[in-house]
């Protein structure tokens, strides 16, 4: 067994001490998760392994930290090969200590912002191995000013425009391409969802066009690589070199860096045709489907947004003890985990014979002609205007305790999941009630080809339900996003993409469809 340097202990010991001083939220907000020790020196390993040996090494990391991959730059290369380390920090919080660590190294530390610094003008002056994991920021914690310098200074520095709902690790990734040496190695931690949602295509449009992709590694989302984040991880290897025709990239998954479970080479050209990387290297390359899609057939909508359910949603006790009237609310769906069945039944009133049975407060009057015709209601609504009525989603509606028009969804989709013992991490859920439902759901309405028939033949329903329900795991899983824990995800535009042809040969075989209507349909 190797034995642990006093200094990677001494860095282990801060490190601990200064993320226990923070609170979870603290750290989550400014994206501080710390790179486990045994994959800092999996990172070097392997960027060891594919830098020639005669290389002499000029290491940065963009977002040091303690600094876990300068620990294992130190414990992988010997000292002759390191004519250069440098590291940026932001957070004094960390860096003050930190710099007390590697104070008799040959470490160039600054507190700093990277992002605003200038990339070296000279070639020598460049790293040929930049290892990060950079902060992950989520765009919403970016205050407006600094997201727009950081658009306009990626688009100057490589020609992308960057979309507004990318993460701060983005920026990084694509910053430090004037701080790469021409054929240096750079490696990144970084979430995996960039492989597949729409904001992480200037990711890949740099890949494909500015750099040569090597690698890039998934762990496993049930095993987490940060313990206080959920989040799917994935290294993403690549060199400053002009990308070949032919070129093919190494997808790993599982395992580890070094030993991952699969491994398997992908074309450039498959990887321009698929939008969600993270089907590789486990899935097939996708055929592309020309048929019919959940798109074609329903209008696929998230739930509402209240605003602040603890608010709005009430229960039926909690509006007579306010002594509201049950005219200003609507029956709405409690969350998933309280739908044990998936057959919502309704009373004669169309309230979801379920527990909790919840309401929604959804009223459009103005607030004089409350307070004149509903007094107990206005009296409710004062309790939430200093702070319910100026969040961000209730500042933007008028009035602001109005909600979005959100009818009872025939079918609703559980919006995320963990696999069940059927190994479906989503559910399809028949509503027979008169509720709506909140975004932790998917609502499916029918479109106007097949409304009339749907709503009017129960059967119809029920057999278009079971055939949801009958659509294979992959098909869904292959459309949505898998984050850390195992905890699967799906938008509504990557629930209307899945296959649903087997529906439109129920429809055919329904004969209550004309063929004019099927005929709108692909086939």
């Amino acid at each position: 067994m190797e034995r642990i340097p006093k200094y990677e202990k001494n860095r282990l010991a801060l490190q601990a001490e200064l993320d226990a001083a923070k609170t979870q939220l603290e750290r989550n907000r400014l994206g501080q998760f710390a790179t486990p020790t045994e994959l800092a020196i999996e990172v070097l390993k392997y960027a060891k392994k594919i830098i020639p040996k005669s290389t002499i090494i000029r290491f940065l990391d963009p977002g040091f930290g303690t600094g876990a991959f300068y620990s294992a730059l130190l414990r992988v290369y010997p000292k002759r090969r390191i004519s250069a380390a440098v590291g940026f920090e932001i957070d004094s919080y960390y860096f003050k200590p930190a710099s007390d660590i590697w104070n008799n190294t040959p470490l160039k530390m600054k507190c700093t912002d990277f992002t605003s610094l200038k990339a070296p003008k000279r070639e020598c002056d460049r790293f040929n191995l930049i290892i990060c994991n950079p902060p992950y920021i989520r765009h919403h914690h970016i205050p407006a000013i600094k997201k727009q310098r950081l658009q306009d200074l990626v688009k100057e520095v490589v020609g992308i425009e960057i979309s507004g709902l990318a993460g701060l690790y983005c920026h990084f990734l694509l910053l430090t391409h004037l701080w790469m040496k021409k054929n240096g190695i750079a490696g990144w931690l970084i979430p995996s969802e960039f492989m597949d949602v729409n904001y992480g295509n200037s990711i890949k449009e740099y890949l494909f066009n500015k750099v040569t992709l090597l690698r890039i590694h998934r762990f496993d989302p049930n095993n987490v690589q940060f313990q206080d984040a959920l989040v799917s991880s994935a290294i993403v290897w690549f060199s400053k070199a002009n990308p070949s025709v032919n070129h093919k990239v190494e997808f790993t998954f599982g395992g580890t860096l070094l030993k991952p479970s699969v491994f398997k080479r992908i074309e450039i050209s498959s990887l321009r045709k698929e939008k969600k990387w993270t089907r590789f290297p486990v899935l097939k390359e996708r055929k592309k489907n020309n048929g019919l899609v959940l798109g074609d057939l329903f209008h696929i909508k998230r739930g509402l947004a209240t605003g602040d359910n603890k608010f709005f949603i009430l229960t039926k006790e909690r509006i007579k003890q306010l002594k509201l009237s049950m005219k200003h609310f609507q029956p709405i769906l409690p969350s998933p985990r309280y739908v044990k069945n998936d057959e919502i039944q309704s009373d004669s009133k169309g309230n979801p014979v379920i527990s909790p049975q919840l309401f929604l407060l959804n009223c459009r009057l103005n607030e004089a002609e409350i307070q004149k015709r509903f007094p107990s209601l206005w009296k409710y609504l004062q309790t939430g205007k200093e702070i319910v009525a100026k969040r961000y989603l209730c500042s933007h509606r008028s009035p602001w305790y109005s909600q979005e028009n959100r009818p009872a969804p025939p079918i609703l989709c559980t919006y995320m999941g963990r696999k069940a013992q059927d190994g479906r991490p989503f559910r399809f859920i028949l509503n027979k009630s008169q509720a709506t439902a909140t975004n932790v759901y998917l609502m499916l309405y029918p479109k106007p080809q097949i409304a009339h028939e749907f709503y009017e033949c129960p059967k119809v329903i029920r057999k278009i339900w079971n055939e949801l329900n009958n659509i294979s795991i992959d098909s869904i899983l292959d459309e949505g996003r898998v984050y850390g824990g195992g905890l699967h995800k799906l938008e509504p535009k990557e629930l209307a993409n899945v296959p649903a042809d087997c529906i439109l040969n129920h429809l055919k075989k329904t004969k209550l469809f004309s063929q004019r209507q099927l005929s709108l349909f692909p086939d």
